[in-house]
């Protein structure tokens, strides 16, 4: 039941890219970071929030930066993974400040790589980077709101529906 209610919850808040929103303020992040955290089966961690950027990009439309927004996707869920016991607002707030900047350097990077507007030079890249920082902004304000919703939100169900509490490993 448990793996369920956070798929659910993870897919819920996935799709909200799809509705309007000011240019990367959206949940992915700490999607990512409470599928790594919270999903038991390395599978559904990794692809849960992989699958619901996919499903978005359908509506969306697809382009050349793809593999490194779902590559940071999945580098961000094994970070979640990484406090699984240890869930404290200071761990998931600095996970989300981590996950951010994560995301930042390998999306733009693959901007830098994939497409024509920068000369593929370390200053090129440099370049990138730097117009690169007013979305980072929105990243992060995100990234931190969305977490504390989607943790705190998954401590309060946890406390009102027992059953949400403990899951065996191998469920």
């Amino acid at each position: 039941m448990r793996n369920l209610v956070l798929v659910g919850i993870i897919l819920a808040t996935a799709f909200s890219r799809l509705i309007p929103h000011p240019p990367n303020f959206t949940p992915l992040i700490a999607v990512a970071l409470l599928g790594g955290a919270t999903l038991h089966k390395k599978y559904l961690a990794f692809g849960i929030p992989v699958l619901a950027m996919f499903i978005a990009d359908m509506v969306l439309g697809f382009h050349q930066t793809m593999i490194w927004g779902y590559s940071a996707m999945m580098l961000i869920a094994f970070l979640g993974m990484g406090f699984k016991q240890n869930k404290s607002m200071v761990n998931i707030g600095i996970q989300s400040v981590i996950g951010s900047l994560v995301f930042y350097l390998i999306s733009n990077f693959g901007v830098w790589m994939t497409g024509m507007m920068y000369p593929k030079t370390v200053s090129g890249l440099g370049a990138c980077y730097v117009a690169g920082l007013p979305f980072l902004t929105n990243t992060l304000a995100s990234t931190v709101l969305y977490s504390a919703v989607l943790f705190g939100g998954l401590a309060l169900l946890e406390k009102s529906i027992p059953q949400l509490q403990t899951e065996s490993i191998h469920s």
